[in-house]
């Protein structure tokens, strides 16, 4: 009878997978608390004083409707697209092989995960430029994205991604070697 055990890596890699799941969901039910508190709200006005965790929108949305609606869409988009990140990364810890760990399927989903990191980079400087048009425009502050942090871990993917590929390339050179 053979007792396999795990190395210090399968375990971190499984709690990192396990962990990766709990920020999935944690996404995934921030973007649909904050949907459905916006329905309620289209209904309600006064459903906008605690929109999400203490999120007041309330002024915002007295003052103009359509940009209450686009600041909560860019909420939403930026809620979906941080869970859309870790389902790839759940993606890739279940794929991954600690034998053969260097695999194309990998790297795509990996560049995947850098294209979704620009896109969420993007979506927080467009929430951020809104947010300052309407600090000029209503003097109240809802909302600051810090978008360096999504571009900051885009390029750290990549540099991984591209270490990936060349890990990939060399595997295969080996491969018709032997």
């Amino acid at each position: 009878m053979k007792i396999k055990t795990k190395t210090r890596t399968e375990g971190v890699l499984t709690v990192m997978h396990i962990l990766a799941w709990v920020a999935f969901v944690g996404f995934m039910i921030q973007a649909g608390a904050i949907l459905v508190s916006y329905g309620v709200s289209c209904f309600s006005p006064d459903a906008t004083r605690n929109l999400y965790k203490g999120l007041s929108l309330y002024n915002l949305r007295q003052f103009n409707f359509w940009h209450y609606t686009l600041s909560v869409s860019l909420l939403v988009a930026i809620a979906i697209m941080k869970a859309f990140v870790f389902f790839l990364a759940i993606k890739i810890l279940s794929k991954v092989n600690l034998v053969n760990p260097f695999k194309i399927e990998v790297v795509r989903i990996m560049e995947k995960m850098v294209y979704v990191l620009l896109g969420t980079w993007f979506m927080a400087m467009a929430s951020n430029a809104h947010t300052a048009w309407l600090l000029k425009e209503t003097g109240e502050l809802h909302g600051d994205w810090v978008p360096t942090e999504f571009i900051f871990m885009a390029g750290l993917v990549f540099i991984i991604t591209q270490v990936f590929k060349r890990g990939v390339e060399i595997q295969s050179e080996n491969d018709l070697t032997v």
